[in-house]
């Protein structure tokens, strides 16, 4: 039996933050700003073969547990 496997969606929002926390980064270090989007890609990726090592996602409406959701870097752009 074949397992389906599992898709990592990102939403206009989410794909939109992260330009934005680029952008920002970028004006003080655009290596750093690499570096950050590039580990949060690597986190991502983590979880396609093991969604689980992350916790449902609690802000999603009625998950029934398939959205996940981590926070790698905690950052706020104004």
């Amino acid at each position: 039996m074949v397992e389906k496997g599992h898709e990592v969606v990102w939403t206009k929002q989410s794909q939109k933050q992260l330009r934005q926390v680029f952008k920002h980064i970028s004006k003080d270090s655009p290596k750093n700003a690499s570096k950050v989007i590039l580990e949060i890609a690597e986190a991502v990726q983590k979880a396609i073969p093991n969604p689980e090592i992350y916790a449902p996602d609690k802000y999603k409406t009625a998950n029934d547990g398939s959205y996940r959701a981590f926070e790698k870097h905690h950052y706020r752009v104004a």
